[in-house]
């Protein structure tokens, strides 16, 4: 019965409207604006995107993840480095975000190289973070098998108990990356299907900009 109800749901997407003239020669100014425009209508998790990594061989793999900055340089998120996506990154230093914002019937898709930033900038957001969520950090192995519930718990006491007298320091194993993009698309939702998608590339060292059939 479900099977049968899911091919009915369809919405009628006819909030905005996308056209070359009205879009900045920086993709980042664009980008700035409808992040804005989602934090200001209040969406949950406005910077929250699906981050997809690959292995080598090319088996593909996608989280949500939170954006914690972002610049002309590129797109900053913070793991620890031994988890899935640590992983696959090292081998395969390249990755694709999305953002999709329902209520505006937005979305951002963005395709890039990937670096680790600085250790100077990790130390920086791990400290701004709550003390939990440093202990936390120190506590989880990332990816890997636990046991139970009760292991990650004891783990925590232990750490806290590690650090009750030793100022808390950022894990070597835990930091910030970088998505440097070459790619990045804006979607817009249309009636009928029949969407706004434009696409700024690199090319020379400059943004051009195309638009894709919906």
């Amino acid at each position: 019965m479900l099977n049968g109800e899911l091919s009915n749901i369809r919405n009628e997407y006819l909030k905005g409207e996308l056209h070359e003239k009205d879009m900045p020669a920086d993709p980042l100014a664009m980008f700035s604006a409808w992040l804005e425009e989602a934090i200001k209508t209040n969406i949950p998790e406005p910077t929250a995107m699906a981050l997809s990594t690959s292995t080598p061989e090319g088996l593909p793999s996608s989280r949500i993840v939170l954006l914690k900055e972002f610049s002309t340089e590129g797109f900053v998120f913070y793991s620890h480095y031994g988890s899935r996506k640590g992983q696959e990154l090292e081998n395969n230093p390249h990755a694709a975000l999305l953002f999709f914002w329902p209520a505006l019937e937005k979305q951002i898709r963005i395709e890039g190289a990937v670096k680790k930033v600085s250790a100077e900038s990790s130390d920086a957001y791990f400290h701004s973070r709550p003390e939990e969520s440093q202990i936390g950090t120190w506590a989880s192995s990332q990816s890997q098998s636990i046991d139970n519930r009760d292991e990650l718990v004891e783990r925590i006491e232990k750490t806290k108990a590690q650090f009750r007298n030793a100022p808390l320091t950022r894990p070597v194993s835990w930091g910030g990356y970088l998505v440097v993009p070459f790619a990045i698309e804006f979607w817009q939702g249309r009636a009928n299907r029949l969407h706004d998608r434009l696409k700024y590339f690199r090319e020379e060292e400059k943004w051009k900009i195309v638009r894709l059939a919906p």
